[in-house]
């Protein structure tokens, strides 16, 4: 890993937000936050740096919601788009620029670059059979078809993907297949489509991300090595579409790019939006390209797209791909559908002036290897424990007693004793260890050092007393607030990328324009005389009922699936008596549950069923710790047929149900009750 001092530039991408709905705290905490915190970062070292983000406006989830809604896939990317746009501009999040895949210099780009690819021969063409609904008229893509999961049974997997146990498909691999348009059965018919050959490029990636790329967060790194270990096939490249950035070769009418084959380009195709130099920053080898993203979109940045820039030739791979996992939210997993979720337009409307509140929490909260979760008391704690009571706190006393004692002027500093020293020394020591956790990729941690400059402030100040020796020992207050100043004036740089918005008030507090990072740690970067401003509050406490207000909200707004109306599962087809009768279910215990490798969802359980101790895989990993459910009492159906699983022989299927928050939850008899017994 070459240090950011390595390099010329930088050239920094958020993952492009999927225009088909608002924000999130998930999409902040896990991309948007970091991102924002290291450009600002690097641009407080005087490095040349670009972040570049945009809308994602392509793909079928934006033609199912058109048509869900009865309008255009425009007018659904046009609504979503600004409304984002507008939503990272208050939060302070300034991208360089923030475009869109429905440009007209995005489809220049992505065609230009898949000629490219075509006339080098890169592609593969194939004839392949493909679900079409003959009522609707068209050719079923992924998500246009669900089905029964063949390694689950999950009765919604989609034609790319089982959502409940991660295995990623292909639609002719789904049971019992169904149009998401007409839910009719869909029949199988020939269709052509380009493939992008990954398995031609296993060698290249091996090298480059297993031993290369070392220094990459384990979680990437491990993601990474799972999809090589497997082995890679062809991926196709384009869909029968009438949305989407049209296949630019002869043959391919109705065809346009895979979403995903398309969306990374929108990187290259904002940049040069930006500037006329863009290829200084795609072609340069002394840039550094460094993708912030969520873990469901590592392969398609760290094996899909780096296959592309590859294949292509010109352009640079990046150095770095600094995924975060998934913050859950009090608990459950956040869901738009079933609107559990903290909108980022909303608490801008609710919560004026607290944009610093909500990115410190988060960034607290940060999920970088493993996912974590936010509560709205964790919310409260943080902004009344640490915002107020440690950083306010200081930086309000520091002002207030200069303003005072000494009519607002910046107190001469006279003689240094060994603690006003030792004070001094540990400044520059936490702008290091800062710099190194951003350098790391470790926000959270570097967020905590930053903070342990107010705490000794405020140990400081606690311990010295000016208040009190004001009286006796005037020229021992001057120095005790000279350095004092000083902290504050380090502070207002050191926690500018992740509290922008507090430290330009700071700096307004202390009538001073900027700091770079050069500059932290500097004793005397104010001189004395130097007048400040009456101070202002940087924070406020939060009450509790605002608190509640939140949580009343959020399970008002997240009703069971009954009283929503809209994501009930519709009632199956009736089935005989006798059909019923033929269903086992039983009582048993899990003896013992454990990570099923190489999956997100999977966990492999031994059950006693009073008959026999069987082997069942479930997707329940997200959900439960599988120490937690070892001697947990389930029911289970035992004359299942048995299904292999990642190689794994499940025999049954453990009965779950589902929250209205998402989160699944066992079935399980109540009281004593023998294994074995038949549930009725």
């Amino acid at each position: 890993m070459k240090p950011e001092s390595k390099f010329k530039r930088h050239l920094i991408t958020s993952a492009l937000p999927y225009a088909n709905g608002p924000l999130h705290i998930g999409h902040l905490a896990g991309v948007y936050i970091p991102a924002d915190i290291y450009t600002r970062y690097l641009r407080l070292k005087k490095k040349d740096v670009i972040h570049i983000c945009g809308s994602d406006e392509h793909g079928v989830p934006i033609t199912l919601k058109a048509r869900e809604q009865g309008t255009t896939p425009q007018q659904i990317v046009d609504k979503y788009h600004l409304l984002n746009k507008e939503s990272f501009e208050k939060l302070g999040i300034p991208f360089d620029i923030y475009s869109r895949t429905s440009s007209a210099i995005h489809h220049e780009t992505s065609s230009e670059f898949f000629k490219n690819l075509h006339n080098k021969g890169v592609f593969t063409e194939k004839t392949i059979y493909q679900y079409y609904d003959e009522e609707a008229g068209q050719f079923l893509s992924d998500r246009y078809i669900t089905g029964t999961c063949p390694h689950c049974n999950s009765e919604n997997a989609y034609g790319d993907q089982c959502e409940s146990c991660g295995t990623s498909l292909n639609q002719n691999d789904l049971i019992n297949p169904r149009s998401a348009i007409t839910n009719s059965a869909p029949v199988r018919k020939k269709t052509k489509h380009w493939f992008l050959p990954l398995d031609k490029y296993e060698k290249f990636l091996k090298a480059w991300i297993l031993e290369e790329n070392k220094h990459w967060k384990s979680n990437v790194y491990g993601q990474c090595k799972s999809w090589l270990d497997q082995g890679l096939q062809p991926r196709a490249v384009s869909r029968d579409l009438s949305w989407g950035v049209p296949i630019p070769v002869e043959g391919a009418k109705g065809k346009v790019m895979y979403v995903w084959f398309d969306a990374p380009i929108g990187y290259i195709s904002a940049t040069r939006e930006l500037t006329a130099e863009w290829e200084k920053y795609w072609k340069n080898k002394e840039t550094r390209l460094v993708h912030f993203i969520g873990k469901d979109n590592i392969v398609f940045h760290c094996i899909i797209f780096p296959v592309m820039l590859k294949a292509e030739g010109s352009y640079i791979l990046p150095e770095n791909v600094p995924a975060n996992e998934f913050l859950n939210l009090e608990g459950n997993k956040i869901s738009t559908s079933r609107n559990w979720a903290v909108w980022l337009h909303e608490y801008l409307e609710e919560f004026p002036g607290k944009e610093d509140v909500l990115r410190y929490v988060l960034c607290a909260n940060m999920p970088e290897t493993k996912d974590n979760d936010f509560t709205w008391k964790d919310f409260q704690s943080r902004n009344n424990n640490e915002l107020v009571a440690i950083l306010g706190n200081f930086v309000n006393r520091a002002l207030v007693l200069t303003h005072k004692y000494f009519n607002g002027k910046v107190p001469e500093r006279k003689d240094l004793n060994d603690y006003d020293m030792y004070i001094l020394s540990e400044l520059p020591q936490l702008k290091n260890k800062v710099e190194h956790n951003l350098e790391q990729f470790r926000f959270r941690e570097a967020l905590k050092e930053a903070m342990n400059m107010a705490r000794l402030g405020n140990k400081y100040l606690a311990d010295t007393e000016p208040w009190i020796i004001i009286k006796t020992d005037t020229a021992r207050v001057e120095t005790i607030l000279n350095i004092s100043l000083q902290i504050v004036a380090s502070l207002s740089a050191l926690i500018e990328p992740f509290i922008p918005f507090s430290a330009a008030k700071l700096k307004a507090s202390l009538n001073i324009e900027k700091i770079a990072w050069e500059d932290i740690g500097k004793t005397t970067f104010l001189p004395s005389g130097h007048t400040i401003n009456k101070p202002e509050l940087l924070f406020e406490k939060i009450e509790d009922n605002e608190i509640k207000k939140q949580l009343d909200k959020l399970m008002k707004n997240s009703k069971t699936q009954e009283e929503q109306g809209t994501d009930v599962e519709p009632l199956k087809e009736n089935i005989s008596y006798e059909d019923f009768a033929k269903v086992d279910i039983r009582t048993g215990t899990v003896l013992k549950a454990e990570k099923v490798a190489k999956t997100k969802k999977l966990v492999k359980l031994t059950v006693d069923t009073g008959i026999d101790k069987r082997t069942v895989v479930a997707g329940i990993a997200e959900y439960f710790e599988p120490s937690n459910i070892e001697g947990k009492k389930v029911c289970i159906l035992v004359n299942l047929s048995p299904r292999k699983i990642r190689g794994i022989e499940s025999q049954g299927m453990i009965l779950m149900a589902e929250n209205p928050q998402g989160k699944l939850v066992f079935v399980s008899p109540e009281g004593e009750i023998q294994n074995g017994s038949v549930v009725k």
